[in-house]
Formats: C-alpha cells, sequence, structure tokens
C-alpha cells in the first residue's frame, strides 16, 4: 500500500480479512490515445491530434480504478518482454502499486496494442493482438482469496465448461462476483450467457446491451428482467444516468449523470464498475453505490486517456471540497449537496495527499494538458 493512500474499507478490516480486496483478470495493452482530433481520418489524409497520451489499458483500465479508490488489487495478465511490456508493468506495480504476483512475462509474443481516437465526445479504436500464450486457469492457478472478483459475463474462460472455472473457486473462498458484458460483434445476444448470472452477485451492463441479452424494448424493462436473475442489477444508461435493483435488501434507485465538459469516454464504464465495487464492500445504500459511482465516471469523462482519467479520493475530496464553496445555489446544485451529503462523513478523513490522477504516459511529460 502505498504511503498516505486513503482506504475506504479501514474501519471494516480485521484479521480474518483476505489480503486483496479486488482480483482480476484479462488482457492489458498499451493505450495510445490521440485527443482534440477537429474530424475522423479520412483516407488520403493526415489529421493532427492536439493531445497525445498512452498509457496501460484494457484490464488495466479496471484495475487501476479500483486501486486509485483505496482497494487492495491483483491482476493476473500475460506481459509481453518488449518495451510496451516494461512500460505497462513498470507503471502498474511501480506506480499505480497493483498487486501483480500472478502475472507473467513471455518472450516472443508482443504486447497487445490499441489507438484510441477522441472526436465529438466519442471514440473510435484500432487494435491489434494476439491470444496470450497460457490459459487463464494456467496463468492463475488457484485464485488468491479476495473479497471481490470482476469479470465479463460473456468470457468463456471464466464461465465456460462443465467443471468449476477460477471463478467459482474464488466465489467459493467468500468472493462477491462483478460482472458486466461487452457487445456482440455478431450481434446474436445468446441468452445461455445470462444464465451464468446464477453465479454472479452484481451484474452491471450498460443499456443497450442489457436490452439485447434480455430482449426487452427500454432499460427499465431490462433491469427487471435481470433482477430475477441476479441479487444485484445495475443498468447504466450514459447521460440518462443509471438505474438498479438490490434484491437482497429490496432496494431500487435511479440516479442522474453529473453534467460534465466530456472529452473522452475511454474506460469510464470500468470507473463506474470500480467505484460500485467500492460502495458494495463498505456496504452503503444502494443508490448511494449508484450516486458514487456516477460521480467517479463523470470525473474520468473530463479526462483523457483511459486509466489515466481514474480518479483517486484526492480528485473525489477536491470535487466535493469545490462544490461545497461554490455559491451557486440554483436547483441542480443544491441537488448535488443533497445527493452527494455523505461524502461529508468521508471527506474529512481524507489525506491532503490522498491518491490523484497520474500522468503516466512513454513521453518524458504528458502531452495532454490539464483542464480547467
Amino acid at each position: 500500500m502505498p504511503h498516505h493512500s486513503f482506504d475506504p474499507l479501514a474501519g471494516r478490516r480485521t484479521d480474518a480479512d483476505p489480503e486483496i480486496d479486488v482480483f482480476v483478470w484479462g488482457t492489458v495493452f498499451l493505450d495510445m490515445i490521440f485527443a482534440g482530433l477537429p474530424h475522423a481520418p479520412r483516407p488520403g489524409t493526415e489529421v493532427w491530434a492536439e493531445g497525445l497520451a498512452s498509457c496501460p489499458g484494457g484490464i488495466a483500465n479496471l484495475a487501476v480504478a479500483t486501486r486509485r479508490l483505496g482497494l487492495r488489487t491483483s491482476l493476473a495478465a500475460a506481459f509481453s518482454d518488449d518495451d510496451y511490456g516494461d512500460f505497462c508493468w513498470r507503471t502498474l506495480e511501480e506506480q499505480e502499486h497493483i498487486d501483480l504476483g500472478r502475472s507473467r512475462r513471455f518472450a516472443d509474443w508482443h504486447s497487445p496494442v490499441t489507438v484510441s481516437m477522441s472526436v465529438d465526445h466519442d471514440r473510435s479504436m484500432v487494435s491489434h493482438g494476439h491470444p496470450a500464450p497460457v490459459s487463464a486457469s494456467e496463468l492463475i492457478g488457484t485464485p488468491p482469496r479476495s473479497r471481490a472478483v470482476m469479470v465479463d459475463l460473456a468470457e468463456d474462460e471464466a464461465f465456460g465448461g462443465s467443471e468449476a472455472t477460477w471463478v467459482d473457486v474464488a466465489r467459493s473462498q467468500g468472493a462477491l462476483v462483478f460482472a458486466d458484458v461487452g457487445w456482440d460483434p455478431h450481434q446474436r445476444w445468446p441468452r445461455h450467457v445470462l444464465d451464468r448470472l446464477a453465479r454472479v452477485d452484481v451484474f452491471m451492463p450498460n443499456a443497450v446491451e442489457a436490452m439485447a441479452y434480455t430482449g426487452t424494448s427500454s432499460p427499465v424493462e431490462a433491469v427487471y428482467a435481470l433482477a430475477d436473475r441476479v441479487p444485484v442489477a445495475i443498468v447504466t444508461d450514459g447521460a440518462d444516468g443509471a438505474l438498479g435493483i438490490d434484491a437482497r435488501t429490496g432496494e431500487e434507485a435511479r440516479v442522474p449523470s453529473l453534467r460534465v465538459h466530456e472529452v473522452d469516454p475511454t474506460g469510464a464504464g470500468d470507473v463506474f464498475g470500480a467505484a460500485l465495487l467500492v460502495g458494495t464492500l463498505a456496504e452503503w445504500p444502494l443508490e448511494q453505490r449508484m450516486t458514487f459511482a456516477s460521480l467517479c465516471a463523470g470525473l474520468a469523462l473530463e479526462q483523457y486517456g483511459g486509466s489515466l482519467a481514474a480518479p483517486g479520493w484526492g480528485d473525489l475530496s477536491d470535487w466535493w471540497t469545490a462544490l461545497v464553496s461554490d455559491p451557486s445555489g440554483d436547483a441542480y446544485h443544491r441537488s448535488l449537496r443533497r445527493r452527494f451529503a455523505f461524502l461529508d462523513d468521508i471527506v474529512p478523513r481524507v489525506p491532503v495527499s490522498a491518491c490523484r490522477r497520474a500522468s503516466a504516459t512513454i513521453a518524458r511529460r504528458a502531452d495532454v494538458p490539464a483542464l480547467d
């Protein structure tokens, strides 16, 4: 644990608890984010970007987001021994203080790479990579005992087959299973994927994917359909916020998104999931968990670059302090102060030097200017 880190679970920890709060597995990409493009590249032309950032991406977005929010995070992933792999490994282990004890380096396998281009508050991506040299089960072995794991519901290495997977082992050891699901490139939306929710505790798809998999026509219908299958169902709906049901407590909630100056959506969903995990482990009420997640995701949207944009407790403390000091008395600001009032019990315990966003980049200086 780095010095001056804020631990949101400090009051709940006992000697019998696992050392790891969240364990994740997946592919780490070297992300190169071109920001401030005037328009998307057209054939035969060259476009200059206002900014460039480089950082670990893919599953690293999620691992960094949970770590910056104070959770003890362990990541299992394959890394190349090329320069990109060196950069990603060094950034995650030395700068972000993520445990890589179940990650491995491989020769003669190059790092997966994604180029992300941010244009008009949306992004386009080009990726290249090859399958990892070993399977998840071979890489992980017996997973470390943890409070939670986060997985993709459609990932066969996490849920497929008739035998127990590493996810099942983690759950048998007491871990809560958090899952989301990605876009089906074939748009078949196989229903057997939802059958896997019997092995999940919290499911967090976005509205498009939730409606597609459940065959419903609205986010509201989708969240009710999912709540019949999983203890906690959360459906995110972009600018329209999120809605959720906790069948364990009978709570239902709908929270709006923050008004933000959105510059890059890369990784915002991972940040939402990480923040929801924090609130769940801290046993906050459902509405507070979702409100906190919407704040963290909103702050991420205001910055460029996947894992670079994930906020830490220092950023959250700065936001709340500024809001409390803001003299604006309009309905929106009154609503913010009311909905986020629970932060008033947390922020005083956050040290001034608490974790804030990083500026990890292959260049010696970040090329992306800080936003006002």
